[in-house]
C-alpha cells in the first residue's frame, strides 16, 4: 500500500516541504507543495512544522499540510477504485487542484480574476454576443481595458495576482480603500470600476468557474456618491448658436458640432460620426455604436441653418479631445460663466507622479462643460414638452427611472415650471 509523507530536501532556508507518494519498488513520485518552512522550525519525525513560538506560521502551514495529506489520499484511492494508475504529474495536478492553481499558463483564467478579465475581452473584440446580437463597442472594451489596469495596479500594490476564490468582502474593502487613498479617486469613479469586476464575476460563473460567492454578498456593493451634472438651457444655447466667431474657424466650426449635439441628443462617439450621408428628407439616421439601434432625429431650425451654411455639409470631423477642450472655450466666449458646483479633473501628486482626479468645487459654468453635456441638455431641455418616451427613444435610455435620474432640472425650474403653467390657466 502507497505511503504518504513530507520532507524538505536541500540546504535552501527556509525549505520548500515536499510531498511524496510512494509504493515499494512500484512507484516513487515526489513534488513540491509551494509551502515553505524554515529548516530549524521542521520536525521530519512528526512531518510538521515545530510547535515553538518563533514559528509563528506553524498552526496555518501544519493545517494545510494535514488537509492535503487527506486529499491526495482521498484521490489515490478514488483512481484505485475505478481501476487506474497514477503518475508524476497526476500528483503534480491534484496538489495544484488541492491549492486551485493553474497546471498551465492556459489555465489561469479558470484562476485568476486578471486573466479571466484578459482572456475575455480578447474573445470580445471578434464575437457576437447573442444578449446584444453584435460585438462589444469599442468604448465598452475601453472600459474592460481601464478595469483591467485598475486590477493589475492593485496585484502590484498589493504584491500578488488575485485569484477568484480570493474575491471576497475582504477584497472588495482592500481593493475599494486602495482606489481611494492610494489613488485617490471618488466613490464614482471606484463604483465603477467594482461594477466591472462583479460583471466579469458573474460571468466566470456562468461558465462553471469555481468562484467565491461573496460577489454577490449586499457587503460587495458599488461605492457611488451623488453627483451634480450641469446642462445648457436654451437661453444659453442661443447664445453659443449666436456668437460671432468670424475669424475664428476652428471654434466655428466646434460650436457647429456642439449646436447639433445639444438638439440631436447623440452621444459624442455618434455626433462626430455624422456625414452628409446620414441625411434623409430633413432628418438625421444613424444606428447608435454603442446600443446598435437605429434612431431617426429630426433637424433643429439651429441645425439646419448650420447645415445651410456649410452647403449641406456636417462641421470637419474633430477628435473627442478637442471637441472637449474647445467647447469649454466657445462657453467662456458666450459668457455662460456664472459659478455652480460640480466635479473637473485637477492635476494632483499621487505616488510621485502628476495624475489628474475629479474634484468637487464651485467653479464658473464653461469649466465644467463636456461633451455628455450635448446628451443631457438634449434630454432635460425637452423633458416636460414631448412624451417621456419619445425622448427616450433618442437618448437610449430603457426606463422612466433612468431617465428622470438622468436629466437635470433643479427644483427651483420646477417651480418655475409650476408657476408658468398656473399663469396659463
Amino acid at each position: 500500500m502507497a505511503t504518504f509523507t513530507y520532507r524538505i530536501k536541500g540546504k535552501a532556508n527556509p525549505g520548500n516541504i515536499r510531498i511524496r507518494v510512494k509504493q515499494g519498488d512500484a512507484f516513487d513520485y515526489e513534488i513540491s507543495t509551494g509551502l515553505k518552512c524554515r529548516l530549524e522550525h521542521w520536525s521530519q519525525p512528526k512531518q510538521t512544522v515545530k510547535n515553538i513560538a518563533v514559528a509563528t506560521y506553524k498552526d496555518k502551514v501544519n493545517i494545510k499540510l494535514r488537509k492535503l495529506k487527506a486529499f491526495i489520499e482521498a484521490e489515490y484511492f478514488k483512481e484505485l477504485s475505478d481501476g487506474n494508475g497514477i503518475s508524476q504529474l497526476w500528483l503534480k495536478k491534484k496538489v495544484n487542484q488541492f491549492f486551485n492553481r493553474p497546471d498551465t499558463i492556459d489555465n489561469e483564467k479558470d484562476y485568476f480574476l486578471g486573466s479571466f478579465i484578459e482572456n475575455y475581452i480578447n474573445e470580445s473584440k471578434n464575437t457576437v454576443k447573442l444578449k446584444l446580437g453584435r460585438t462589444l463597442s469599442p468604448r465598452t472594451i475601453e472600459y474592460y481595458h481601464m478595469t483591467l489596469d485598475k486590477l493589475k495596479t492593485f496585484e502590484e500594490f498589493k504584491g500578488k495576482k488575485v485569484k477568484f476564490i480570493d474575491v471576497n468582502t475582504k477584497f472588495h474593502q482592500e481593493f475599494v480603500t486602495f482606489l481611494s487613498t492610494e489613488q485617490q479617486l471618488n466613490p464614482n469613479t471606484i463604483g465603477f470600476y467594482v461594477s466591472k469586476l462583479k460583471l466579469f464575476c458573474k460571468e466566470a460563473d456562468i461558465q462553471g468557474i469555481n468562484i467565491n460567492n461573496e460577489y454577490k454578498s449586499s457587503d460587495f456593493y458599488v461605492p457611488s456618491n451623488k453627483t451634480i451634472d450641469i446642462y445648457l438651457n436654451e437661453a444659453e444655447i442661443k447664445s453659443i448658436f449666436e456668437l460671432n466667431l468670424h475669424g475664428k474657424e476652428k471654434l466655428d466650426n466646434v460650436r457647429d458640432w456642439l449646436i447639433i449635439g445639444v438638439w440631436t441628443g447623440l452621444r459624442v462617439s455618434d455626433l462626430l460620426t455624422l456625414k452628409k450621408e446620414s441625411l434623409a428628407e430633413s432628418q438625421i439616421h444613424i444606428t447608435n455604436i454603442k446600443t446598435g439601434i437605429p434612431v431617426i432625429i429630426p433637424l433643429h431650425n439651429q441645425v439646419k441653418q448650420i447645415l445651410s451654411k456649410r452647403e449641406g455639409e456636417f462641421p470637419r470631423p474633430i477628435s473627442d479631445q478637442k471637441f472637449n477642450s474647445y467647447i469649454k472655450t466657445v462657453c467662456q466666449l458666450a459668457k455662460i460663466t456664472n459659478e455652480v458646483e460640480g466635479s473637473k479633473m485637477v492635476a494632483k501628486m499621487i505616488n510621485g507622479k502628476k495624475a489628474f482626479r475629479k474634484t468637487f468645487g464651485k467653479y464658473k459654468k464653461f469649466e465644467l462643460v463636456s461633451s455628455h453635456i450635448c446628451r443631457r441638455s438634449f434630454a432635460t431641455n425637452l423633458y416636460g414638452k414631448l412624451d417621456t418616451l419619445t425622448i427616450m427613444k433618442i437618448t437610449g435610455h430603457k426606463t422612466e427611472k433612468q431617465f428622470i435620474e438622468y436629466i437635470k432640472i433643479t427644483p427651483s425650474e420646477y417651480a418655475k415650471k409650476l408657476e408658468q403653467y398656473w399663469s396659463n390657466q
